[in-house]
């Protein structure tokens, strides 16, 4: 195969990989910036030492969707931007994370595109971690990520994600749809 086919085909599966989720920057520093219309929680700027976020490249790369439905056992199917329209009626949805639920964030740049990511543990009221694989667009696995809620209503519906590489909070504010927790509707029913 020519090297013009390789590059080809590694741009293609690079492509397929980017639809999870952005490569997010670091957030520039805006002096002079206009106030905002709230003021979301003071971003925290260190993490345990003994349990920091990493990047894990030990697996072959894979989407966001696979890696969330093996972590959480939800057994949705199909592009992250259809799961929370696709738990209705099977799996319990809220606005409060718990771990092993997935958080869902809604399309960015296009409504077609989406990230799942499992909350793995609460830190505290406005902060999660969260595992999730793709989002940094290599394929690559992310564990201990923190999320932060930014919303005016400490409700969830808005949030920012650590940068690893960097080490700071992404730049973007990712909008949410919710949190969809493992237990399928029929058990939930009867406990």
């Amino acid at each position: 195969m020519s090297r013009s086919h390789l590059i080809v085909l590694g741009a293609a599966a690079l492509a397929a990989l980017a639809a999870c989720a952005p490569l997010e920057m670091a957030a520039p520093a805006m002096p002079g910036a206009p106030p905002q219309a709230h003021r979301p929680p003071a971003l925290p700027r260190s993490f345990d030492p003994g349990a920091p976020p990493e990047i894990r490249r030990d697996r072959a790369p894979l989407q966001c969707v696979p890696y969330a439905r093996e972590l959480s056992g939800i057994q949705i199917y199909g592009d992250a931007n259809t799961w929370w329209v696709q738990a209705s009626g099977r799996y319990p949805r809220s606005g409060t994370p718990s771990p092993g639920a997935v958080l869902v964030l809604r399309g960015y740049q296009t409504a077609a595109r989406g990230h799942v990511a499992v909350v793995t543990a609460i830190v505290s009221e406005r902060e999660l971690r969260v595992d999730q694989a793709n989002w940094l667009n290599g394929g690559e696995v992310t564990v201990r990520v923190p999320v932060l809620d930014v919303s005016a209503n400490n409700d969830w519906s808005q949030v920012r994600v650590w940068h690893i590489p960097t080490a700071a909070w992404g730049a973007r504010i990712y909008e949410t749809q919710g949190f969809i927790h493992p237990l399928p509707m029929t058990m939930a029913a009867s406990s």
